[in-house]
């Protein structure tokens, strides 16, 4: 506990990072200290692992930073790789609830077999991640892509010059005449050991030249005829197993370091280990490959990036050291370019190189020139460099160069809109630089074409716009002279409909589908009787009206505002005028805006239904013969009521409502006013007598309980427990099954409660809250203050 103290205070000296890290290896593992020789990771629970992900989550602290936070406390890159090893087992284990998992797209970054020290990625790599719009440096990106990683494909046959070293582990397999299978472990002394034959030393050779010098030396131990024409034995040598190598990265790397990797590992391999070139600093093209205190290759990623050329990027060999250089130039393109980004720039390289980088210019890029903004020794200023100088032009460190967007104009557009056979764009040329001739180009006018007036909206040179108008008949009859044409002239032609109010007709009442339709020329009422799919059954086909506007104008005021058309059309839809009409039907033609009237006849009607179920002899739905039938009529044609039938509690509805009427005595006497006439879609509810009487609101106990004969109103509340506090007692009413209600009547000093039945519902209602009503707390609080105030105004009244 003393020791867990100790480092409890020492975590809140240092900084977050750390503090952060250093408590997943010490939360209930300080045990781990005294015992050096284990991992201090092995030491931890699952428990401590998942707490330490969880509070590592939580800080928003990038990968990087742990590491190094890590790193820089003593614990090694095993350890860390320890770490995440220990994470992805107890991922896929237990299951972990969604918002703690690690994202999908962090996975996976290992080498086969274990062999690399790089393991899945536990924490977000947030120093690459980017959520603004700012610019990213061309190539970062490579090492952001979860699903790339460079491994070496370890199915392949092995390459013929790869180096045999120490940990190789080679297969020799003797076949034909003379057998034999020889399993061989290079060991560190560089030597493989054949039984019952000298040690031969393979280090450093190729895996051609170690298979060459291990067939030399069995032909000399008993496989005399071996690999020899004719003799009939061979030998094959193949490596089953590829050791491990350590690489180093130093420079400007994301994560420099030693680590361990196949010996099968190329210099790609290796950086994407280590995070890749830091983008803020690191070079993307001047990456050295160092053996033997040698640059051995240089490494330009731009070369696999643009062109998938991997000729530097070698395989690499034991102790190699990968080195990143400082950028030396960095220069900023943007606009419309294809890829925007930051670019580094070598010694001879010029604009148009870039230009290369960035994949050209977009589609609608300004060409004619490029902006650049260059930092001086004091301030900043701009040059402007034009399409010629692009190809000799130098960047400099820190241009930004901005490609510009071409202008939404048109140096030779004319257009032409309206009454032609094809409107749209036409550039302005030979043979299109007249009204006349442009109308031409777009095939001619339309036969709806208003030809009196035709306008050209024209851009002025100060980009104000004027309206040029002129008479196209006479234009196209050669009675005016044509009028030329400038660019950015819009030529509009009107149709004819454009110049009127939309016409339409309209045909109301028994059709089958009533419409406001398009105005079509000749039209007549049956033409449109048939487009609204014909009469209804119940239309009255000899009386149909026609209704027009009055469109003559008059001296005086018409007392009359419209126009009245009366016609007979058969079903066959064929029209006649009525008799005493002037009309003549065979010529008469809809107009503009008529509206068509077909009527009903007048005795027909849809069938009426009447619904009675309950205690009646046959219920179900019942047609309503005539407008003076009425309740008790349909009970009569349902046979009449059961002997159980309760009619002080029957339900009359209508449209869904409850009707409150008292049913009782329709029976006796059928001219009460109770029995009413009936309508369409009416029910009727004759029920059994109720024994339940329900009691709701202001009571102590709301319940139901059965109905006595000798109860009177207050009785049943006094079942109920009486009234509450609260409880309006003099609104007190009752709702009887048939939908009626009563309500607690006053005369004076006296009060009468009205008669319960078999069913009924009694309610008391609540008094309503008075807001300004004080509780008892603040009557104690007031009382309080007034105390106080009194026993100080009496001391001073003393003084």
């Amino acid at each position: 506990m003393f020791i867990k103290d100790k480092l409890s205070r020492f975590i809140h000296r240092i900084c977050p990072y750390q503090a952060v890290f250093l408590l997943f290896l010490l939360t209930g593992s300080y045990q781990a200290i005294a015992q050096q020789p284990r991992s201090r990771v092995d030491q931890l629970s699952d428990e401590d692992v998942q707490n330490f992900y969880k509070r590592a989550q939580a800080s928003g602290l990038s990968e990087v930073q742990i590491e190094q936070a890590a790193m820089s406390q003593g614990y090694t890159v095993d350890d860390i790789a320890k770490m995440r090893k220990r994470m992805a087992q107890i991922r896929t284990l237990t299951s972990l609830p969604q918002n703690q998992l690690p994202p999908e797209s962090f996975k996976g970054r290992t080498f086969p077999s274990d062999i690399s020290t790089r393991t899945d990625s536990l924490l977000p790599n947030t120093v690459r991640q980017d959520t603004s719009h700012k610019l990213k440096v061309f190539g970062a990106s490579l090492f952001e892509n979860a699903k790339l990683s460079f491994e070496p494909n370890l199915r392949i046959a092995t390459p013929r010059n790869y180096v045999v070293g120490p940990d190789d582990e080679i297969k020799i397999d003797v076949s034909g005449a003379s057998t034999g299978d020889f399993q061989l472990k290079v060991s560190p002394d560089g030597t493989v050991k054949i039984p019952d034959l000298a040690p031969i030393f393979v280090s450093g050779l190729t895996i051609e030249q170690a298979e060459q010098r291990i067939i030399a030396r069995l032909q000399q131990g008993g496989y005399q005829g071996l690999g020899k024409p004719g003799s009939g034995t061979s030998a094959n040598v193949t490596l089953t197993n590829i050791r491990s190598i350590r690489i180093t990265l130093v420079g400007e790397v994301v994560r420099p370091g030693t680590y361990t990797i196949s010996s099968l590992g190329s210099a790609l391999n290796a950086l994407y280990l280590a995070g890749g070139p830091n983008p803020e600093t690191g070079s993307f093209r001047k990456i050295h490959i160092i053996r033997g205190n040698r640059i051995v290759r240089t490494l330009d990623l731009y070369d696999f990036i643009l062109r998938a050329d991997q000729r530097n990027n070698i395989r690499l060999q034991d102790q190699d050291v990968i080195r990143v250089a400082d950028y030396e130039t960095h220069v900023d393109l943007t606009g419309q370019v294809r890829r925007p980004a930051i670019f580094e720039v070598l010694p001879g390289e010029t604009l148009k190189t870039v230009l290369g980088f960035a994949g050209g210019f977009a589609d609608d890029a300004y060409r004619a020139s490029i902006t650049l903004r260059r930092n001086t020794s004091r301030e900043r200023r701009i040059v402007t460099i034009t399409e010629e100088q692009i190809a000799s032009f130098v960047p400099q460190r820190g241009d930004k160069y901005e490609v510009g967007k071409i202008l939404e104009r048109y140096e030779n557009r004319v257009q032409i809109v309206g009454a032609v056979m094809r409107p749209g764009d036409y550039s302005l040329e030979t043979g299109s630089e007249t009204v006349r001739q442009l109308i031409s180009r777009a095939e001619g006018l339309r036969k709806d074409a208003f030809m009196n007036r035709a306008t050209i909206i024209r851009e002025r040179p100060d980009l104000d716009r004027e309206n040029v108008s002129f008479d196209l008949g006479k234009l196209m009859r050669g009675e005016i002279a044509d009028v030329p044409l400038m660019r950015q002239d819009s030529l509009t032609i009107l149709s004819i409909r454009d110049l009127r109010e939309q016409y339409y007709v309209t045909i109301e009442g028994a059709v089958n589908n009533p419409d406001t339709v398009q105005f079509i020329s000749n039209m007549s009422v049956a033409d449109l009787i048939a487009q609204a799919g014909g009469f209804q059954e119940g239309a009255k086909p000899n009386l149909v009206e026609v209704a027009r506007r009055i469109r003559q104008d008059s001296a005086g005021v018409r007392t009359t505002t419209q126009e009245v058309y009366h016609f007979s059309v058969d079903r066959n839809l064929q029209m006649t005028a009525l008799a005493g009409s002037s009309n003549n039907s065979d010529a008469f033609r809809l107009q503009p805006f008529d509206i068509v009237y077909v009527r009903t006849s007048i005795n027909y009607e849809a069938q009426r239904q009447i619904n009675i179920y309950g205690e009646v002899m046959q219920p179900g739905n019942y047609v309503i013969f005539n407008r003076q039938e009425r309740i008790g009529d349909v009970i009569k044609r349902a046979g009449g009521l059961k002997p159980e039938a309760y009619m002080a509690g029957a339900q009359f509805r209508r449209q869904g409502q409850l009707i409150g009427n008292d049913l009782r005595n329709l029976i006796a006497d059928p001219g009460v006013e109770e029995n009413l006439l009936l309508q369409d879609g009416d029910t009727l509810f004759i029920p059994r007598r109720s024994e339940i009487i329900t009691m709701q609101g202001g009571v102590l106990n709301p319940s139901s309980i059965s109905y006595k004969v000798d109860y009177t109103f207050d009785d049943y509340i006094s079942e109920a427990g009486g009234f509450t506090e609260n409880a309006r007692k003099s609104k007190a009413y009752i709702n009887y099954p048939n939908g009626r209600k009563d309500r607690t009547h006053h005369f004076l000093f006296f009060t009468s409660r009205p008669h319960v039945e078999p069913g009924s519902t009694i309610v008391v209602p609540f008094k309503p809250i008075d807001s300004s009503k004080m509780s008892t707390a603040e009557r104690i609080g007031i009382l309080s203050l007034l105390t106080t105030v009194s026993i100080a105004l009496v001391n001073i009244l003393l003084r």
